[in-house]
Protein backbone atom coordinates (compact mmCIF):
# COMPACT_ATOMS: atom_id res chain seq x y z
CA UNK A 1 0.00 0.00 0.00
CA UNK A 2 1.06 3.50 -0.77
CA UNK A 3 2.79 5.21 2.28
CA UNK A 4 0.89 8.34 1.55
CA UNK A 5 -2.37 6.02 1.76
CA UNK A 6 -1.56 3.96 4.61
CA UNK A 7 -0.91 7.62 6.34
CA UNK A 8 -4.51 8.86 5.67
CA UNK A 9 -5.90 5.69 6.99
CA UNK A 10 -4.11 5.89 10.06
CA UNK A 11 -5.23 9.50 10.27
CA UNK A 12 -8.25 9.13 9.75
CA UNK A 13 -9.06 5.90 12.47
CA UNK A 14 -7.30 8.60 14.98
CA UNK A 15 -9.89 11.16 14.09
CA UNK A 16 -12.55 8.63 14.56
CA UNK A 17 -11.27 6.98 17.76
CA UNK A 18 -11.14 10.82 19.40
CA UNK A 19 -14.54 11.90 17.84
CA UNK A 20 -15.69 8.53 19.57
CA UNK A 21 -14.31 9.28 22.72
CA UNK A 22 -15.20 13.09 22.32
CA UNK A 23 -19.09 11.50 21.71
CA UNK A 24 -18.56 9.86 25.20
CA UNK A 25 -16.98 12.43 27.12
CA UNK A 26 -19.92 14.56 25.91
CA UNK A 27 -22.01 12.54 26.83
CA UNK A 28 -21.39 12.00 30.42
CA UNK A 29 -20.84 15.63 31.01
CA UNK A 30 -24.56 15.71 29.36
CA UNK A 31 -25.73 12.94 32.18
CA UNK A 32 -23.62 14.38 34.97
CA UNK A 33 -25.22 17.88 34.39
CA UNK A 34 -29.28 16.60 33.97
CA UNK A 35 -28.94 14.23 37.05
CA UNK A 36 -27.68 17.01 39.17
CA UNK A 37 -30.43 19.37 38.16
CA UNK A 38 -32.96 16.97 38.67
CA UNK A 39 -31.91 15.78 42.09
CA UNK A 40 -31.60 19.36 43.33
CA UNK A 41 -34.73 19.63 41.45
CA UNK A 42 -36.60 16.60 43.59
CA UNK A 43 -34.56 18.06 46.86
CA UNK A 44 -36.36 21.54 46.48
CA UNK A 45 -40.03 20.19 45.93
CA UNK A 46 -41.95 19.97 49.18
CA UNK A 47 -44.52 17.76 49.39
CA UNK A 48 -47.18 20.19 50.87
CA UNK A 49 -48.77 18.82 53.96
CA UNK A 50 -52.00 19.36 52.14
CA UNK A 51 -51.48 20.31 48.44
CA UNK A 52 -55.92 20.68 48.22
CA UNK A 53 -55.59 23.72 50.22
CA UNK A 54 -55.54 27.29 48.36
CA UNK A 55 -53.07 29.17 49.27
CA UNK A 56 -52.44 33.14 49.51
CA UNK A 57 -51.07 33.39 46.04
CA UNK A 58 -52.54 31.15 43.19
CA UNK A 59 -50.10 30.73 40.26
CA UNK A 60 -51.55 29.42 37.08
CA UNK A 61 -49.02 28.15 35.13
CA UNK A 62 -50.49 28.56 31.38
CA UNK A 63 -48.91 25.80 29.01
CA UNK A 64 -49.83 27.95 25.54
CA UNK A 65 -52.78 26.59 23.32
CA UNK A 66 -54.09 24.65 26.22
CA UNK A 67 -57.23 26.78 26.65
CA UNK A 68 -55.85 28.70 29.67
CA UNK A 69 -56.96 31.93 28.19
CA UNK A 70 -60.53 30.50 28.90
CA UNK A 71 -59.58 29.64 32.67
CA UNK A 72 -58.02 33.53 33.46
CA UNK A 73 -61.14 35.36 31.72
CA UNK A 74 -64.31 33.33 32.13
CA UNK A 75 -62.85 32.13 35.82
CA UNK A 76 -60.35 33.51 37.46
CA UNK A 77 -61.20 37.53 36.42
CA UNK A 78 -64.72 36.67 37.87
CA UNK A 79 -62.99 35.57 41.03
CA UNK A 80 -60.25 38.15 41.57
CA UNK A 81 -60.63 41.81 41.77
CA UNK A 82 -58.43 43.46 39.39
CA UNK A 83 -56.15 44.62 42.05
CA UNK A 84 -55.45 41.45 43.33
CA UNK A 85 -53.67 40.01 40.16
CA UNK A 86 -49.67 40.23 40.09
CA UNK A 87 -48.43 42.75 37.38
CA UNK A 88 -47.21 40.63 34.27
CA UNK A 89 -44.18 38.75 34.22
CA UNK A 90 -42.79 39.12 30.88
CA UNK A 91 -39.46 39.43 29.38
CA UNK A 92 -39.78 43.27 29.62
CA UNK A 93 -41.41 43.43 32.79
CA UNK A 94 -39.77 40.83 34.84
CA UNK A 95 -40.17 41.66 38.54
CA UNK A 96 -40.20 40.26 41.86
CA UNK A 97 -43.88 39.10 42.69
CA UNK A 98 -42.67 38.28 46.61
CA UNK A 99 -42.89 42.11 46.91
CA UNK A 100 -46.48 43.30 45.66
CA UNK A 101 -49.88 42.13 47.82
CA UNK A 102 -50.99 40.14 44.73
CA UNK A 103 -52.88 37.32 44.98
CA UNK A 104 -53.20 35.86 41.33
CA UNK A 105 -50.27 35.35 38.66
CA UNK A 106 -50.98 34.22 35.23
CA UNK A 107 -48.49 33.79 33.22
CA UNK A 108 -46.54 31.91 30.22
CA UNK A 109 -43.37 31.64 32.47
CA UNK A 110 -41.94 27.90 33.28
CA UNK A 111 -42.37 26.57 37.08
CA UNK A 112 -38.32 28.47 37.51
CA UNK A 113 -40.72 31.12 38.42
CA UNK A 114 -41.96 29.59 41.83
CA UNK A 115 -38.13 30.52 42.60
CA UNK A 116 -39.40 34.33 42.87
CA UNK A 117 -42.47 33.25 45.15
CA UNK A 118 -42.93 32.42 48.41
CA UNK A 119 -43.39 28.69 47.75
CA UNK A 120 -44.74 27.86 51.18
CA UNK A 121 -47.52 30.18 50.37
CA UNK A 122 -48.18 29.42 46.77
CA UNK A 123 -50.42 27.17 45.22
CA UNK A 124 -49.56 25.93 41.33
CA UNK A 125 -52.56 25.17 39.42
CA UNK A 126 -51.95 24.26 35.29
CA UNK A 127 -53.90 22.60 32.15
CA UNK A 128 -52.29 20.00 29.88
CA UNK A 129 -53.43 18.85 26.17
CA UNK A 130 -52.66 16.42 23.59
CA UNK A 131 -49.47 16.79 22.91
CA UNK A 132 -50.43 16.41 19.45
CA UNK A 133 -53.20 18.93 19.00
CA UNK A 134 -51.03 21.37 20.82
CA UNK A 135 -48.67 21.32 18.17
CA UNK A 136 -51.30 21.84 15.45
CA UNK A 137 -52.36 24.49 17.64
CA UNK A 138 -49.02 26.61 17.81
CA UNK A 139 -48.87 26.12 14.37
CA UNK A 140 -51.69 27.37 13.18
CA UNK A 141 -51.86 30.42 15.52
CA UNK A 142 -47.93 31.05 14.85
CA UNK A 143 -49.32 31.20 11.63
CA UNK A 144 -52.96 32.89 12.35
CA UNK A 145 -50.97 35.74 14.32
CA UNK A 146 -48.04 36.38 11.53
CA UNK A 147 -50.63 37.32 9.12
CA UNK A 148 -51.86 39.98 10.71
CA UNK A 149 -49.12 41.60 9.33
CA UNK A 150 -49.80 41.05 5.85
CA UNK A 151 -52.24 44.43 5.45
CA UNK A 152 -48.17 45.67 5.53
CA UNK A 153 -46.44 46.40 2.03
CA UNK A 154 -43.56 44.85 3.26
CA UNK A 155 -41.98 42.75 6.08
CA UNK A 156 -39.46 46.23 6.87
CA UNK A 157 -42.78 48.39 7.16
CA UNK A 158 -44.22 45.99 9.03
CA UNK A 159 -41.09 45.69 11.74
CA UNK A 160 -41.11 49.26 12.26
CA UNK A 161 -44.71 49.93 13.12
CA UNK A 162 -44.66 46.89 15.18
CA UNK A 163 -41.69 48.36 17.00
CA UNK A 164 -43.29 51.83 17.28
CA UNK A 165 -46.47 50.28 18.86
CA UNK A 166 -44.09 48.81 21.18
CA UNK A 167 -42.68 51.56 22.43
CA UNK A 168 -45.88 53.50 22.49
CA UNK A 169 -48.41 51.49 24.72
CA UNK A 170 -47.55 50.26 27.87
CA UNK A 171 -49.31 46.60 26.92
CA UNK A 172 -47.33 43.55 26.18
CA UNK A 173 -47.77 42.72 22.50
CA UNK A 174 -47.92 39.38 21.27
CA UNK A 175 -44.11 39.49 20.85
CA UNK A 176 -43.22 40.08 23.90
CA UNK A 177 -44.33 36.71 25.14
CA UNK A 178 -43.06 33.42 24.99
CA UNK A 179 -43.20 31.68 22.97
CA UNK A 180 -44.96 34.22 20.62
CA UNK A 181 -42.04 36.39 20.74
CA UNK A 182 -39.86 33.85 18.76
CA UNK A 183 -42.49 32.14 16.86
CA UNK A 184 -44.38 34.69 15.31
CA UNK A 185 -41.38 36.47 13.57
CA UNK A 186 -40.15 33.79 12.36
CA UNK A 187 -43.32 33.26 10.74
CA UNK A 188 -44.18 36.50 9.40
CA UNK A 189 -40.51 36.60 7.60
CA UNK A 190 -41.40 33.33 6.02
CA UNK A 191 -45.37 34.65 5.22
CA UNK A 192 -43.60 37.92 3.27
CA UNK A 193 -41.30 35.98 1.86
CA UNK A 194 -43.74 33.19 0.14
CA UNK A 195 -46.13 36.42 -0.35
CA UNK A 196 -42.97 37.84 -2.32
CA UNK A 197 -42.19 34.42 -4.14
CA UNK A 198 -45.90 34.64 -5.67
CA UNK A 199 -45.68 37.75 -6.94
CA UNK A 200 -42.68 37.51 -8.52
CA UNK A 201 -44.11 34.80 -10.51
CA UNK A 202 -46.90 36.71 -11.15
CA UNK A 203 -49.12 34.87 -9.06
CA UNK A 204 -49.52 31.62 -11.01
CA UNK A 205 -49.86 29.38 -7.96
CA UNK A 206 -50.20 25.46 -7.85
CA UNK A 207 -53.03 24.85 -5.45
CA UNK A 208 -53.16 22.07 -2.89
CA UNK A 209 -56.07 20.65 -1.27
CA UNK A 210 -53.99 20.34 2.06
CA UNK A 211 -54.24 23.42 4.50
CA UNK A 212 -51.13 22.00 6.18
CA UNK A 213 -49.07 21.61 3.29
CA UNK A 214 -49.92 25.08 0.68
CA UNK A 215 -45.87 26.01 0.52
CA UNK A 216 -46.82 28.98 -1.72
CA UNK A 217 -48.88 30.04 0.71
CA UNK A 218 -47.62 29.14 4.46
CA UNK A 219 -44.82 27.03 5.38
CA UNK A 220 -45.69 23.25 5.50
CA UNK A 221 -46.76 21.81 8.76
CA UNK A 222 -43.02 19.13 7.90
CA UNK A 223 -41.28 21.69 7.29
CA UNK A 224 -42.07 23.89 10.51
CA UNK A 225 -41.92 20.97 13.11
CA UNK A 226 -38.34 20.02 11.64
CA UNK A 227 -37.25 23.39 12.25
CA UNK A 228 -34.86 23.97 14.52
CA UNK A 229 -36.79 26.95 15.86
CA UNK A 230 -39.78 24.37 16.87
CA UNK A 231 -37.22 21.64 18.19
CA UNK A 232 -35.92 24.24 20.93
CA UNK A 233 -39.51 25.87 21.70
CA UNK A 234 -42.65 23.90 20.51
CA UNK A 235 -41.42 20.36 21.11
CA UNK A 236 -41.95 18.81 24.23
CA UNK A 237 -42.83 22.28 25.22
CA UNK A 238 -45.65 21.37 27.87
CA UNK A 239 -42.69 19.01 29.76
CA UNK A 240 -40.02 21.84 29.54
CA UNK A 241 -42.11 24.00 30.90
CA UNK A 242 -43.57 22.33 34.15
CA UNK A 243 -39.68 21.32 34.69
CA UNK A 244 -38.94 25.20 34.80
CA UNK A 245 -36.40 24.16 31.61
CA UNK A 246 -37.97 26.55 28.83
CA UNK A 247 -35.28 28.97 26.94
CA UNK A 248 -37.42 31.64 28.94
CA UNK A 249 -36.23 29.97 32.53
CA UNK A 250 -34.59 32.25 35.25
CA UNK A 251 -32.55 29.20 36.16
CA UNK A 252 -29.19 29.45 35.16
CA UNK A 253 -28.33 25.88 34.05
CA UNK A 254 -31.61 25.55 32.23
CA UNK A 255 -30.17 25.76 28.55
CA UNK A 256 -27.69 23.04 29.31
CA UNK A 257 -30.12 20.95 30.59
CA UNK A 258 -32.50 21.61 27.57
CA UNK A 259 -29.99 20.99 25.23
CA UNK A 260 -28.39 18.06 26.73
CA UNK A 261 -31.78 16.31 26.97
CA UNK A 262 -32.53 17.38 23.52
CA UNK A 263 -29.66 15.73 22.62
CA UNK A 264 -29.51 12.64 24.11
CA UNK A 265 -33.24 11.42 24.60
CA UNK A 266 -32.11 8.83 27.12
CA UNK A 267 -31.52 11.71 29.62
CA UNK A 268 -35.51 12.97 29.14
CA UNK A 269 -36.70 10.39 31.34
CA UNK A 270 -35.18 12.53 34.32
CA UNK A 271 -36.71 15.26 33.35
CA UNK A 272 -39.63 13.51 33.49
CA UNK A 273 -39.42 12.53 37.01
CA UNK A 274 -39.04 16.39 38.04
CA UNK A 275 -42.19 17.41 35.95
CA UNK A 276 -44.46 14.42 37.62
CA UNK A 277 -43.74 15.05 41.07
CA UNK A 278 -44.33 19.09 40.14
CA UNK A 279 -48.01 17.77 38.93
CA UNK A 280 -48.55 15.40 41.79
CA UNK A 281 -47.95 18.80 44.15
CA UNK A 282 -50.55 20.81 41.88
CA UNK A 283 -53.72 21.94 43.48
CA UNK A 284 -55.13 21.03 40.36
CA UNK A 285 -54.40 19.57 36.53
CA UNK A 286 -56.86 19.99 33.86
CA UNK A 287 -57.34 18.46 30.43
CA UNK A 288 -58.13 20.34 27.89
CA UNK A 289 -59.78 17.39 25.94
CA UNK A 290 -62.22 16.83 28.97
CA UNK A 291 -63.65 20.34 28.85
CA UNK A 292 -66.73 20.44 31.03
CA UNK A 293 -64.96 17.70 33.77
CA UNK A 294 -62.16 19.94 33.79
CA UNK A 295 -64.16 23.39 34.68
CA UNK A 296 -66.37 22.03 36.78
CA UNK A 297 -63.68 20.74 38.63
CA UNK A 298 -61.69 24.05 38.88
CA UNK A 299 -65.07 25.55 39.82
CA UNK A 300 -65.58 23.27 42.78
CA UNK A 301 -61.31 23.40 43.90
CA UNK A 302 -60.28 26.35 43.40
CA UNK A 303 -63.24 28.34 42.63
CA UNK A 304 -65.13 27.43 45.79
CA UNK A 305 -62.07 28.37 48.16
CA UNK A 306 -61.21 31.44 46.09
CA UNK A 307 -64.61 32.89 47.06
CA UNK A 308 -64.14 31.69 50.83
CA UNK A 309 -60.78 33.28 51.21
CA UNK A 310 -62.10 36.49 49.91
CA UNK A 311 -65.41 36.42 52.07
CA UNK A 312 -63.33 35.79 55.67
CA UNK A 313 -63.99 38.20 57.66
CA UNK A 314 -60.02 38.17 58.49
CA UNK A 315 -58.77 38.23 54.91
CA UNK A 316 -55.71 41.06 54.51
CA UNK A 317 -57.03 42.49 51.48
CA UNK A 318 -55.34 46.12 51.00
CA UNK A 319 -57.07 48.47 48.39
CA UNK A 320 -54.47 49.80 45.88
CA UNK A 321 -54.47 53.12 44.73
CA UNK A 322 -56.01 53.61 40.80
CA UNK A 323 -51.98 54.15 39.21
CA UNK A 324 -51.34 50.35 41.31
CA UNK A 325 -55.13 49.03 39.89
CA UNK A 326 -54.53 50.75 36.29
CA UNK A 327 -51.04 48.64 36.02
CA UNK A 328 -52.34 45.02 37.39
CA UNK A 329 -55.62 45.03 35.33
CA UNK A 330 -53.49 44.32 32.13
CA UNK A 331 -51.94 41.17 33.69
CA UNK A 332 -53.67 38.81 31.13
CA UNK A 333 -51.14 36.80 29.19
CA UNK A 334 -53.67 35.64 26.36
CA UNK A 335 -55.81 38.62 25.53
CA UNK A 336 -52.43 39.87 24.60
CA UNK A 337 -51.67 37.15 22.36
CA UNK A 338 -54.20 38.95 19.96
CA UNK A 339 -53.56 42.65 20.71
CA UNK A 340 -51.93 43.47 17.10
CA UNK A 341 -55.01 45.90 17.38
CA UNK A 342 -53.40 48.41 14.79
CA UNK A 343 -53.53 45.72 12.23
CA UNK A 344 -56.91 44.10 12.91
CA UNK A 345 -58.39 46.12 15.50
CA UNK A 346 -61.70 44.87 14.59
CA UNK A 347 -60.69 41.40 15.33
CA UNK A 348 -58.20 41.40 18.31
CA UNK A 349 -60.70 43.55 20.38
CA UNK A 350 -61.62 41.82 24.28
CA UNK A 351 -65.04 42.62 25.00
CA UNK A 352 -66.39 43.61 28.46
CA UNK A 353 -68.70 40.75 28.34
CA UNK A 354 -65.76 38.34 27.70
CA UNK A 355 -63.31 38.94 30.33
CA UNK A 356 -65.38 41.40 32.76
CA UNK A 357 -64.38 42.37 36.14
CA UNK A 358 -64.22 39.99 39.30
CA UNK A 359 -68.38 39.88 39.81
CA UNK A 360 -70.11 40.13 43.86
CA UNK A 361 -67.36 37.89 46.03
CA UNK A 362 -70.90 36.17 47.58
CA UNK A 363 -71.12 34.42 44.42
CA UNK A 364 -71.33 30.65 44.60
CA UNK A 365 -70.01 28.08 42.51
CA UNK A 366 -73.01 27.47 40.37
CA UNK A 367 -73.17 31.15 39.70
CA UNK A 368 -69.75 31.18 39.06
CA UNK A 369 -70.86 28.17 36.17
CA UNK A 370 -73.44 30.12 34.76
CA UNK A 371 -71.41 33.42 34.25
CA UNK A 372 -68.29 30.59 32.78
CA UNK A 373 -70.70 29.35 30.15
CA UNK A 374 -71.99 32.79 29.07
CA UNK A 375 -68.57 34.24 29.25
CA UNK A 376 -66.73 31.07 26.91
CA UNK A 377 -69.41 31.50 24.26
CA UNK A 378 -68.51 35.29 23.72
CA UNK A 379 -65.02 34.50 23.67
CA UNK A 380 -65.22 31.58 21.13
CA UNK A 381 -67.13 34.13 18.91
CA UNK A 382 -64.44 36.61 19.17
CA UNK A 383 -61.58 34.09 18.32
CA UNK A 384 -63.63 32.65 15.47
CA UNK A 385 -63.79 36.47 14.34
CA UNK A 386 -59.97 36.92 14.70
CA UNK A 387 -59.16 33.21 13.00
CA UNK A 388 -61.64 34.12 10.17
CA UNK A 389 -60.20 37.63 9.40
CA UNK A 390 -56.39 36.36 10.01
CA UNK A 391 -56.47 34.04 7.22
CA UNK A 392 -58.15 35.42 4.32
CA UNK A 393 -54.66 36.88 4.01
CA UNK A 394 -53.51 33.78 3.00
CA UNK A 395 -56.29 32.08 1.16
CA UNK A 396 -56.90 29.08 0.59
CA UNK A 397 -55.56 28.12 3.93
CA UNK A 398 -57.99 27.44 6.23
CA UNK A 399 -57.45 25.39 9.59
CA UNK A 400 -59.71 23.29 10.75
CA UNK A 401 -60.34 19.87 11.91
CA UNK A 402 -61.87 18.51 8.73
CA UNK A 403 -58.14 19.52 7.39
CA UNK A 404 -56.42 17.90 9.95
CA UNK A 405 -57.40 14.76 9.17
CA UNK A 406 -56.09 15.15 5.34
CA UNK A 407 -52.31 15.32 7.59
CA UNK A 408 -50.38 11.98 6.61
CA UNK A 409 -49.97 9.91 9.03
CA UNK A 410 -46.39 9.64 8.54
CA UNK A 411 -46.17 13.47 9.83
CA UNK A 412 -48.42 12.62 12.60
CA UNK A 413 -45.75 9.91 13.40
CA UNK A 414 -42.96 12.23 13.27
CA UNK A 415 -44.95 14.86 15.39
CA UNK A 416 -45.50 12.01 18.17
CA UNK A 417 -42.13 11.31 18.03
CA UNK A 418 -40.41 14.46 18.79
CA UNK A 419 -42.84 14.91 21.38
CA UNK A 420 -42.53 11.64 23.53
CA UNK A 421 -41.93 13.44 26.90
CA UNK A 422 -45.04 15.03 26.67
CA UNK A 423 -46.91 12.28 25.67
CA UNK A 424 -45.95 10.37 28.58
CA UNK A 425 -46.40 13.38 30.77
CA UNK A 426 -49.99 14.19 29.17
CA UNK A 427 -50.69 10.37 30.53
CA UNK A 428 -49.36 10.95 33.88
CA UNK A 429 -51.49 14.18 34.14
CA UNK A 430 -55.00 12.00 32.64
CA UNK A 431 -53.88 9.58 35.60
CA UNK A 432 -54.21 12.20 38.01
CA UNK A 433 -56.98 13.47 36.68
CA UNK A 434 -59.52 10.17 36.55
CA UNK A 435 -58.48 9.71 39.96
CA UNK A 436 -59.32 13.25 41.38
CA UNK A 437 -62.71 12.93 39.16
CA UNK A 438 -63.32 9.65 40.64
CA UNK A 439 -62.46 10.62 44.14
CA UNK A 440 -64.93 13.79 43.70
CA UNK A 441 -67.42 11.15 42.74
CA UNK A 442 -67.25 8.93 45.87
CA UNK A 443 -67.06 12.36 47.98
CA UNK A 444 -70.49 13.31 45.88
CA UNK A 445 -71.77 10.17 46.57
CA UNK A 446 -71.14 9.66 50.52
CA UNK A 447 -72.71 13.51 50.72
CA UNK A 448 -75.73 11.98 48.85
CA UNK A 449 -75.70 9.59 51.04
CA UNK A 450 -75.45 11.29 54.21
CA UNK A 451 -77.91 13.77 52.71
CA UNK A 452 -80.70 10.64 52.01
CA UNK A 453 -80.10 9.46 55.63
CA UNK A 454 -80.22 12.44 56.88
CA UNK A 455 -83.25 13.27 54.75
CA UNK A 456 -85.04 9.69 55.94
CA UNK A 457 -84.63 10.24 59.44
CA UNK A 458 -86.19 13.75 59.46
CA UNK A 459 -88.79 12.33 57.02
CA UNK A 460 -89.96 9.91 60.08
CA UNK A 461 -89.76 12.72 62.77
CA UNK A 462 -91.87 14.74 60.46
CA UNK A 463 -93.93 12.16 59.84
CA UNK A 464 -94.62 11.21 64.04
CA UNK A 465 -94.75 14.86 64.62
CA UNK A 466 -98.05 14.84 62.06
CA UNK A 467 -99.40 12.09 63.23
CA UNK A 468 -99.39 13.01 66.93
CA UNK A 469 -100.31 16.51 65.74
CA UNK A 470 -104.00 15.03 64.15
CA UNK A 471 -104.33 12.55 67.06
CA UNK A 472 -104.36 15.57 69.57
CA UNK A 473 -106.99 17.10 67.45
CA UNK A 474 -109.16 14.26 67.12
CA UNK A 475 -109.04 13.79 70.56
CA UNK A 476 -109.84 17.80 71.00
CA UNK A 477 -112.73 16.88 68.48
CA UNK A 478 -113.98 14.26 70.14
CA UNK A 479 -113.61 15.75 73.63
CA UNK A 480 -115.84 18.81 72.80
CA UNK A 481 -118.72 16.86 70.75
CA UNK A 482 -119.03 14.55 73.95
CA UNK A 483 -119.67 18.11 76.06
CA UNK A 484 -122.05 19.51 73.50
CA UNK A 485 -124.25 16.32 73.87
CA UNK A 486 -124.06 16.24 77.33
CA UNK A 487 -125.14 20.19 76.94
CA UNK A 488 -128.31 18.84 74.99
CA UNK A 489 -129.21 16.34 77.37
Amino acid sequence: MDPTLKLCVFFLVLLGLVSGSFAENDFGQCERVVKRWARSSLDEEMTKEDKHVLRDLLFFLHVPRTGGRTYFHCFLKKLYPSYLECPRSYDKLRFDPSKPKCRLLVTHDDYSMTTKLPRERTSVVTILRDPVDRVFSTYEFSIEVAARFLVHPNLTSATKMALRLSSKTKGVSTLDIWPWKYLVPWMREDLFARRDARYSRGQNIIESNDSYDMEDFAMPLQEYINDPVAMDVVHNGATFQVAGLTNNSYIAEAHEVRHCVQKYKTLGKYVLKVAKKRLDNMLYVGLTEEHRESATKFANVVGTQVISQLNAPNASLETTDNTERSSFSNSDPDSIEHQNSTLNREGSEVTSSEGGEATESNMTVGELMVAYELCIGNLRKAQSRRRISSLKRISPVNFTKQARLQVPEEVLREIRSLNDLDLQLYEYARAIFNKQHKTSLLINEDSWDNFSTEYGLWRVVTLAITFVFLFFIFILIVNARRRTWKVKK
